[in-house]
């Protein structure tokens, strides 16, 4: 477990779905000159930044090439972290490709699977999403396969311009066959990863759990002491989570400038 202490009048800020690069070069531009902006404004109270997957539409880290694009976004980042504010990145389903880049170039904290942190005097459970619960065989099968080590190495033999094309194209069909926001909040029943919320709420008490990759701002209660808080997605609602150490709530930065 991860221990963040809070001190007075700061708070822990949480964002995913940035989807960086879809659907086009003008819309990503535009989205990620908002999410700088945004990462601006909450650092100048941040004890912590979390990042919790999906930030880019697809990423991977060949040995010595990375995708071009998104130099503001990165920039801003290791700008924080210079300063002296820790932001931890979760990979997602779209970008559990991210390997040694961000660790070594902008000073971020890289971790894979939902974990544990005591931030304050409260309990998180913290992760993407993606794989969670039940249903979805196909996709866990699939995630078992992108992140074999001999497959990764072996993709990276490709020429970048053809792998990354290649996975881009395929990237960018997944998520729209998802239809994640289309879908819309039925019940908390039928949300996967509230029951997977639950399911861990049975095994050890924690009082937040923090999960992106839905695409729909959700703030449900998992019992009377926990609840589930979903960040969306910035191409739909600009939705991110505020911790300020005695509680956890939704906000939305300029959503009226959505489309």
């Amino acid at each position: 477990m991860y221990q963040i202490d809070l001190p007075e009048g700061k708070k822990v800020y949480f964002a995913s779905d940035f989807h960086l690069g879809s659907p086009s070069f003008e819309e990503s531009r535009k989205r990620e000159d908002l999410i700088v902006e945004w990462l601006e404004e909450v650092r100048k109270d941040a004890a912590h930044i979390f990042l919790i997957g999906d930030i880019f539409d697809f990423w991977f880290e060949f040995k010595t090439v990375i995708p071009k694009g998104f130099i503001r976004f990165q920039g801003k980042l290791a700008e924080i972290t210079d300063s002296g504010i820790p932001v931890t990145i979760f990979t997602g389903n779209h970008d559990m490709w991210l390997f040694d880049y961000f660790p070594t170039e902008l000073g971020v904290q890289l971790l894979r699977e939902p974990t544990d942190f005591k931030i304050g005097n409260h309990q998180f459970h913290i992760g993407h999403g993606d794989g969670l619960g039940p249903g979805d065989y196909t996709y866990k099968i699939l995630k078992k396969i992108f992140a074999n080590k001999i497959c990764q190495w072996l993709f990276g033999f490709l020429h970048p311009n053809i792998g990354i094309g290649i996975a881009t194209a395929w990237s960018q069909s997944s998520r729209k066959k998802n239809h994640f926001k289309d879908e819309g909040f039925v019940a908390k029943e039928r949300e996967w990863i509230w029951t997977y919320c639950t399911e861990e709420e049975a095994k050890k008490h924690h009082d937040f759990y923090v999960f992106g990759h839905r695409h729909l701002p959700l703030d449900l209660e998992v019992n009377e002491s926990a609840k589930y808080l979903n960040t969306g997605a910035w191409f739909s609602d600009n939705s991110f989570g505020v911790y300020d150490g005695t509680d956890l709530h939704l906000e939305f930065y300029k959503k009226e400038l959505i489309k």
